[in-house]
């Protein structure tokens, strides 16, 4: 009787220890030690980013004197050199190997982040940007092409969601480090330290690739054919382009209506003040962290036109729930409700990274890889680019169809997604059908065999 008695004492003792495996088991990825390594760069470097990120502006226009459309033209200027020299950085990355093009990224951008901090003229602000943002195009794809090269086609959805951790987590450690940073020394020489960091978070990346990553061989170039070579055969590819409108829209009714749009909505229409926003992001910002890993799990049992179909429906769900904020006077319940928003719009997102990008890599042809890649990336910068453009025009004429009119646009194009079906390689539906295998007369019941020869 005592025996038993321990023996359930014991039981129960091991039940948190249990769970607590089975919570960190989701956290596994069984991806190499080089895609881990590369993977830790990539948030060292985006906790650089995140020190600057927030600042910049503020930086500009009251540590230097720039005026404030001035200073918004600079940092406009970055993406915009990003945006221009990422096709041809896909190019380049089909004919030369993605690591040493990710060290020259990186170090163009440590040159032009290190840089903000000494200038005192726009003009040198500008070509700070252009540095920075060439750098920034060149090192994001190399990085995209790098990850997906160091693993098999089965773990590109766990590369992915690991690169998107690392960078998420980056940018909110360092955003929330240089806060408090800024708020105990608001002067130009906290400045200049957080862009220098920031330069030298890039030039560490440079050599964390240099030394601990592999330089895998290049695809071998495929005979010209009748859809042309280069980016007349990605223009031929119908259902490529049709894929990277589609998360062109789901970029700017998801991550881009929520980051851009959401703060100044909810401080004019809801009883939310600047505190309860930035706790919405926040925990926007966490889930994301949190979620990434294990939401690539998931989606692998999923076929990828459900799920990029659930990925709408959680987006249109959260735009229209934005609305519930404005219909309370109750800080705490319009705080509640903008959480919730700011969960089921993470989720989308995770889902949202984890199928297209090992969608687009099994689109490309290997000595393709470069520019397929490129313009995906190239996507999100013209929804991040597009989202607070349309959204803002929305915002002053009719606040309460930002998030209906996104909500509608998003459906639909879930709804078009869903269309395609088994024209999206899909491996869950490989898994649940494989191919017959031949069957040999050796193999068949006698009897059968008999009959035949008969």
């Amino acid at each position: 009787m005592e025996s038993g008695v321990h023996g359930k004492a014991a039981s129960r003792g091991k039940q948190p220890g249990r769970t607590l495996a089975r919570v960190f088991g989701g956290w596994r990825t069984g991806l190499s030690g080089p895609v881990i390594v590369l993977q830790a760069g990539t948030a060292v470097n985006y906790f650089g980013t995140g020190l600057v990120l927030p600042f910049e502006i503020i930086y500009l226009h009251q540590a230097r004197g720039f005026p404030v459309a001035t200073a918004g033209l600079v940092l406009a200027a970055v993406m915009g050199t990003a945006a221009v020299v990422t096709p041809p950085s896909g190019a380049l990355l089909d004919h030369f190997r993605a690591k040493p093009i990710l060290i020259t990224g990186n170090l163009a951008s440590a040159l032009g982040y290190a840089g903000f901090a000494f200038v005192d003229r726009p003009w040198q602000a500008f070509v700070c940007s252009a540095a920075g943002g060439a750098g920034f195009g060149v090192a994001n794809t190399a990085n995209q092409v790098l990850s997906l090269t160091l693993v098999s086609a089965e773990q590109r959805a766990s590369s992915i969601a690991l690169r998107r951790v690392a960078g998420n987590f980056g940018l909110g450690s360092g955003a929330t480090v240089a806060g408090f940073i800024i708020a105990s020394a608001h002067d130009l020489r906290a400045f200049q330290a957080l862009y220098l960091f920031d330069g030298a978070t890039f030039a560490v990346f440079a050599l964390v690739v240099l030394v601990g990553i592999p330089n895998p061989r290049l695809a071998n170039a495929a005979p010209a054919s009748d859809r042309g070579t280069g980016f007349r055969a990605v223009a031929h590819d119908r259902l490529f382009l049709i894929l990277i409108a589609a998360n062109i829209v789901l970029v700017m009714t998801g991550g881009a209506l929520f980051s851009n749009i959401l703060p100044p909505f909810a401080k004019a229409h809801t009883p939310a003040g600047p505190g309860e926003i930035g706790v919405v992001i926040f925990i926007n910002t966490f889930f994301i962290v949190v979620a990434q890993i294990p939401a690539a799990r998931v989606v692998k049992r999923m076929r990828r036109t459900h799920a990029l179909a659930a990925t709408s429906a959680l987006f249109a769900i959260g735009l229209l729930a934005v609305l519930l904020a404005t219909l309370t006077s109750s800080t705490l319940t319009a705080t509640t409700v903008l959480a919730g928003v700011a969960i089921v719009i993470a989720i989308g997102e995770c889902a949202q990274f984890v199928v297209l990008g090992p969608i687009v890599a099994d689109l490309a042809p290997p000595h393709l890889l470069g520019r397929y890649m490129s313009l995906y990336g190239l996507t999100f910068m013209a929804g991040v680019a597009l989202g607070p453009a349309a959204g803002g025009v929305l915002l002053a004429t009719s606040p309460d169809a930002v998030w209906w009119g996104g909500a509608l646009a998003v459906a639909l194009t879930g709804a078009g997604l869903l269309r395609l079906g088994d024209r999206i390689p899909d491996p869950f539906l490989r898994a649940q059908c494989p191919v017959p295998q031949a069957v040999s007369t050796a193999d068949m019941d006698p009897a059968s065999h008999s009959q035949m020869n008969s």
